[in-house]
């Protein structure tokens, strides 16, 4: 049985880079998503983010000079408002996400990518 395997990935990113082996060491050649440099598309967040079962907000990486920039702390912010800041800076975008056989994880800790590769 064959599955597609991305990574939503940040090649400066030591958690991102160890998933990135972690996944490869298992023998599978993962679809690789350069976030940072590709346009990543509201659907695609949104997509992330049910199968994440999460809120935007909790997507965001808030040691990010952006995160204070746009005041991300405002609860006045709704949800699309939110997601449409990420797009504009991914930089934002908590790192690495795995997308496998519909689920989704956050590779902190890498532990948590081994679950649903596994499923």
């Amino acid at each position: 049985m064959s599955r597609e395997v991305v990574i939503y990935h940040n090649p400066k990113c030591s958690k991102s880079r160890d998933s990135l082996e972690l996944i490869t060491s298992m023998g599978i050649k993962p679809k690789v998503k350069l976030y940072l440099e590709e346009n990543i598309s509201y659907e695609e967040i949104n997509r992330i983010l049910i199968l994440l079962a999460i809120k935007p907000r909790d997507l965001l990486r808030r040691s990010e000079d952006e995160y204070e920039k746009y005041n991300l702390d405002n609860q006045d912010l709704n949800d699309s408002q939110i997601i449409n800041i990420m797009i504009s800076n991914p930089i934002l975008i908590e790192r690495p996400i795995v997308i496998s056989n519909n689920s989704a994880a956050i590779g902190r800790p890498t532990d948590k990518i081994l679950e649903i590769l596994n499923q």
